[in-house]
């Protein structure tokens, strides 16, 4: 992805393929389950994309997409607007565990 290919998300702005099918998958994560950048962006059609779907999490803003889901490699939190302790919240209240900036036993919560 490009960096002129990364901007807000909202209604009406122009996606790539790429980006229309990993926000189709974000919204179909359940609550209670979690996936990674990485495996996120092999789902999509782009492995090895991880940075890209990053990217995009950071950018996107459509409302009622459940973000907090995408995790870092290894059951890291990763980022959320700047606000893990929002992320870690979220995800607890679905009911994982979190301790310090990691999932506690994050592979049992993954979406398949």
């Amino acid at each position: 992805m490009t960096r002129s290919s990364v901007r807000p998300h909202g209604r009406g702005a122009s996606l790539t393929p790429f980006a229309r099918r990993v926000l189709t998958l974000v919204s179909r994560i359940p609550p209670g389950r979690v996936i990674s950048y990485g495996s996120l962006a092999r789902r999509a059609g782009k492995p090895g994309a991880a940075r890209a779907v990053g990217n995009l999490m950071r950018t996107a803003n459509r409302p009622g997409l459940p973000y907090h889901r995408v995790i870092a490699a290894n059951g890291r939190l990763g980022g959320y607007g700047g606000s893990e302790g929002l992320k870690a919240s979220l995800l607890a209240a679905e009911g994982l565990t979190v301790r310090g900036k990691r999932i506690l036993g994050w592979r049992d919560h993954t979406w398949k």
